[in-house]
């Protein structure tokens, strides 16, 4: 399907100007990977009654703090430094507590529709690369050599017939590999205008400034965003400013004209269209990328999940008891605080999951220990189960999937027999 302009007749591809900057040298840092200037959300219709979303967290999201392991003699060691500078967790089993930002789906999980799987990871190990890691979670691949073709979600609408796809719609953005494929599915995005501040622009001329062709794209990008906002009248609040600055410089503004922003705007759209004939929707949320001052990062990046959740669950009305709601991220983050305030690229990570549709209250998979001999390398999380295999069985009990076909196409390569059925 052809990418259509923006309103302004301009497009900008997020992945190769990214992924072309940080090769010269960090430009954005680690946070251009985990930013809100990302995919739209995507959604396909299909023969089936109940409805699945899922959701990227781009930037590796801690695990360890989103689900704290407090009964473990470790963790409270490790995690000293962000303990000590941030609110008590929930208590949900004596040996989890949950973040404390995520207080308001607490309802969620004492009706069993909110749950979690813990030491979980994609098949991607050791490079601990965003862009890398992103790739494999939405390919749904065991290594890049088959990554960048289609998605996993892609490949599972192409093995049920009689799909249909959705009027088209993007506003400044790329596909997102998750839903790329032969399988017919639409695009939608609010609009957002990238921000750099005098310092980060600076400094990404300084970066590109012996590449003539990286600095030249980057001046013509940058006078194009300059153009954009200020044409439409952009303004960035002191708020919006001060996480500019935290991270490496950039920032993205909604322009939504009155209307709900970002993330929310997504969720009731999303919400809007699966009650109606759409059944399978995907969109990301950014801002998980915490080396430093994490406990500030988790509550802003948590408080869009909540966010996005809650209005899902509120605009779906009913059909919530017919929904299932994935988050996933890249990788988890190391066991240990860094100097920092933070936490850096790990390995075993949390998987975290809602709606009615689903056997939430609980905590799914096996706890590896974080004694320094139980972890990854040394560092991080080791992981005990493989993500895919708990998305598809997700997928099998809410589309009635065969084993086969979840095992050879949609996920190759999986065995299904290393997760539980979640579903009702």
């Amino acid at each position: 399907m052809t990418q259509p302009a923006n309103a302004n007749g301009r497009t900008l591809n997020r992945r190769d100007f990214l992924r072309n900057s940080l090769s010269q040298g960090a430009l954005l840092g680690c946070s251009a990977a985990a930013s809100p200037l990302l995919t739209p959300v995507t959604w396909a219709a299909g023969p089936w009654d109940h409805r699945l979303v899922v959701i990227i967290l781009r930037g590796g999201m801690d695990g360890l703090d989103v689900l704290r392991p407090v009964g473990d003699p470790d963790f409270a060691t490790l995690r000293a430094p962000l303990l000590s500078s941030g609110a008590a967790g929930l208590d949900l089993t004596g040996f989890h507590q949950m973040h404390p930002a995520l207080a308001p789906l607490l309802p969620l999980w004492r009706r069993g529709e909110l749950g979690f799987v813990q030491a979980v990871s994609t098949p991607y190990r050791d490079k601990r690369s965003h862009f890398d890691g992103q790739d494999l979670l939405e390919a749904g691949t065991a290594d890049l050599t088959a990554a960048g073709r289609d998605g996993w979600l892609n490949r599972m609408l192409q093995t049920v017939p009689g799909l249909s796809g959705q009027t088209a719609f993007s506003v400044g953005h790329d596909n997102m590999l998750l839903l790329r494929g032969a399988a017919d599915v639409a695009h939608w995005s609010p609009d957002v205008a990238l921000s750099l501040s005098p310092q980060g622009a600076r400094l990404a001329e300084l970066v590109m400034h012996d590449d003539p062709a990286f600095h030249d794209a980057f001046l013509e990008a940058q006078q194009l965003m300059l153009a954009r906002a200020t044409s439409d009248g952009l303004a960035m609040d002191a708020a919006a400013a001060d996480m500019m600055m935290e991270q490496g410089g950039m920032a993205v503004t909604s322009q939504t004209d009155g209307r709900p922003a970002g993330i929310e705007a997504i969720a009731h759209f999303t919400a809007e269209r699966l009650r109606e004939e759409t059944r399978i929707a995907a969109f990301s949320i950014g801002g998980w990328d915490t080396h430093r001052r994490q406990v500030r990062g988790m509550d802003q990046a948590l408080g869009s999940l909540v966010q996005a959740i809650e209005a899902l669950r509120t605009d779906l009305g009913d059909v919530w008891q017919k929904t299932a709601v994935v988050a996933m991220t890249e990788f988890g983050r190391t066991a240990r605080a860094n100097g920092t305030d933070g936490t850096d690229h790990g390995t075993g990570g949390t998987m975290m999951f809602a709606g009615g549709a689903l056997r939430g209250g609980r905590v799914y998979g096996d706890w590896p220990g974080l004694s320094e001999a139980a972890l990854y390398d040394r560092r991080d999380v080791m992981p005990l189960g493989d993500v895919r295999a708990y998305a598809g069985q997700i997928m099998r009990g809410l589309f009635g999937l065969d084993r086969s076909v979840i095992e050879t196409q949609v996920f190759p390569g999986v065995d299904l027999a290393q997760a539980p059925a979640l579903h009702l």
